[in-house]
């Protein structure tokens, strides 16, 4: 028997890769420090359990495929504070932002039909697009120029026949680039003027630094229609277990189509939307310490990669990941073993200093790796101190 072609070109997540060899290492007693997956160590909001726990109804019965009302109303508000009027008919909630990723794809696009996406990006972008039938169209940045896309010759030096959306991950994942209004006004402009959908993950909006804001593509009335809005509570309220998403969209057509994927999945289910219906009704000073608290990990993170010769990297201006370049470090050996790639750099950090990345290649920039700084400033410290002195070891 033969699988489908559209499975076999899949990837397995590269992000999850090293697990096993990690969780090998921590059974032989080994304190592995976990950089690999952006897991925040912040404590979720006791307002989360509370509600659970007083949860009293007698039957756990299936839930509104749309979503409870509860956490439709509660959305509702968050966009609302946020300067957004997003109704509860222009809200779905899903598992995860990854289904609602999977769910516009779905619904979108058509076999051979491109996505433009600025690279690296976050790596299960490859799933969800290729699931669907389609491709995603790179348009390759670097730290050198500061991931910078958002440049008309470049987005519509890419533009084909096939084009049905631009994705934009921002704050970016694994970058950390945050745009600027006037980088934003450029790309809607194009996706009007070419009849685009324009697929917004805005998860980890909230986690700007520097002083800076981040507007919302939501807040464009003139791209009501094109503009997707992905969420989640995962990042945004440490409740990564929780798996709630939704989608924000005002394109009426968009959203009752997607509706019939809604309804094939039957629900989300009831006491994670119930949980979560708590977290989006916490006022927005919850957010404060927070921030400061990973703009802090985010300045550890820096100092330490300042003593590392040989790593460069990109300053995030948002979310919390790393992504240096290592490629001097590539053909290099501690006459055991050599480095070939980023993928081979970070099982050799696994390995030799029991820290754990994610190879470059995996994000579509091979030079590099992605580290998160979701982890306490001790955990930081120390990792960083691994990595400096394994890579000293290779000559």
């Amino acid at each position: 028997m033969k699988l489908s072609q559209k499975i076999q070109e899949m990837e397995l997540s590269p992000i999850r890769k090293f697990v096993p060899y990690a969780d090998q290492a921590r059974a032989a007693g080994k304190k592995v420090y976990g950089l690999n997956i952006g897991q925040p160590d912040i404590k979720t909001p006791r307002a989360f359990f509370d509600a659970v726990q007083n949860f009293d109804q007698e039957v756990l019965a299936y839930a509104n495929s749309q979503g409870i009302p509860e956490l439709l109303e509660a959305l509702v508000g968050y966009y609302k504070r946020i300067g957004l009027d997003f109704e509860k008919k222009d809200l779905l909630i899903t598992n995860g932002g990854s289904e609602a990723l999977s769910m516009i794809m779905t619904a979108i696009l058509d076999p051979g039909d491109e996505v433009i996406m600025a690279e690296p990006f976050y790596t299960n972008y490859k799933t969800f697009i290729k699931a669907a039938g389609g491709n995603i169209v790179a348009i390759p940045t670097t730290a050198e120029d500061g991931y910078q896309y958002a440049v008309r010759e470049k987005i519509e030096g890419v533009l084909t026949p096939k084009t049905k959306a631009i994705a934009i991950i921002n704050p970016g994942n694994p970058t950390g680039k945050v745009l600027t209004k006037e980088e934003m006004d450029l790309i809607i402009d194009i996706v009007v003027k070419n009849d685009l959908y324009l697929i917004c993950d805005e998860v980890y909006r909230e986690f700007v630094y520097d002083g800076k804001s981040m507007s919302t593509f939501g807040a464009y009335k003139e791209a009501a229609q094109n503009v997707i809005i992905v969420d989640s509570v995962s990042k945004r309220f440490s409740a990564c277990g929780a798996r709630i998403g939704s989608i924000a969209s005002k394109n009426e057509d968009l959203m009752k189509n997607l509706m019939k994927i809604c309804q094939a999945r039957l629900c989300v289910p009831t006491l994670d939307q119930v949980g979560s219906a708590a977290l989006y009704n916490l006022d927005p000073s919850y957010f404060d310490d927070i921030k400061k608290e990973y703009e802090y990990r985010r300045n550890v993170s820096v100092e330490a990669l300042n003593e590392i010769e040989g790593i460069k990297y990109g300053v995030p201006e948002g979310a919390f990941y790393l992504f240096p370049k290592c490629s001097s470090f590539f053909g290099k050996s501690d006459g055991e073993t050599t480095i070939h790639n980023s993928t081979d750099l970070a099982m050799y950090l696994l390995e030799k200093g029991h820290v754990a990345t994610v190879g470059g290649d995996a994000f579509g920039d091979a030079e590099c790796f992605r580290m998160s700084y979701a982890t306490s400033d001790e955990n930081i410290t120390e990792a960083m101190r691994r990595i400096r002195d394994v890579l000293a070891k290779l000559k």
